[in-house]
C-alpha cells in the first residue's frame, strides 16, 4: 500500500498576510488566504495555471470554524469507522456525560478510564466543536459527549465511571 503524504505549502504575502495551499490527489489546488486583519478567503485555483484564482470565497470567523469542524469531524469519524473495521472486537461509542456526573468540571485524567477499563477516550464533542485526542488535563463540561474506543466491557466501564458508579 502506498503511503501518500499531504503537503500544505505556506507562502507569505507581503502586506496582506499568508496563503496556505493544498494540492489534492486529483491535481486541484485549494487554499486559504489569512489576511493580517483576520479575514480569511477560501480560494480555488485554475488547474492549468496554479497562479490564477478561479474562485475566492470570503469566510467569517463562524463560517471558517464551521468548515473546519465539518472537515475535522468527518475525517475523524471516517478514521474511527476504518479502525473499527480493522480491529475485531474494537468498538466506538459516544457516551453522554450525565449532568450529575462527578466529572463535570474535572480533568479527564481524574477518571483514570484507560487504566481502569483499557478503553480510550479519543475525542469529546462539545456544542458543535470536536475536540480530538483530549489530554489528561482536559476539563469536562456539562453536556459533553465523550467518544471512546475499546471492547464492549471497556466501553461499559467508561460509561459507569462517567456516571459516577464506583462499583465498576
Amino acid at each position: 500500500m502506498d503511503s501518500v503524504r499531504v503537503r500544505v505549502e505556506q507562502t507569505p504575502l507581503p502586506g496582506i498576510g499568508v496563503r496556505h495551499d493544498l494540492v489534492t490527489s486529483s491535481g486541484r489546488t485549494v487554499g486559504v488566504v489569512s489576511h493580517r486583519n483576520g479575514r480569511r478567503d477560501l480560494v480555488l485555483y485554475d488547474v492549468d495555471d496554479p497562479d490564477a484564482c478561479l474562485a475566492s470565497i470570503p469566510l467569517t470567523d463562524d463560517e471558517a470554524e464551521a468548515l473546519a469542524d465539518v472537515l475535522g469531524a468527518s475525517l475523524m469519524l471516517g478514521q474511527l469507522a476504518g479502525l473499527r473495521q480493522q480491529a475485531a472486537g474494537l468498538l466506538t461509542e459516544q457516551i453522554a456525560l450525565p449532568a450529575g456526573s462527578p466529572f463535570v468540571g474535572r480533568r479527564l485524567g481524574d477518571t483514570r478510564a484507560r487504566t481502569r477499563t483499557s478503553a480510550s477516550i479519543v475525542a469529546v464533542l462539545r456544542d458543535r466543536e470536536v475536540i480530538p485526542s483530549p489530554g489528561p488535563s482536559f476539563q469536562f463540561e456539562a453536556n459533553d459527549v465523550v467518544v471512546a474506543v475499546g471492547t464492549r466491557d471497556g466501553l461499559d466501564g467508561v460509561t459507569a465511571i462517567l456516571a459516577g458508579d464506583t462499583t465498576g
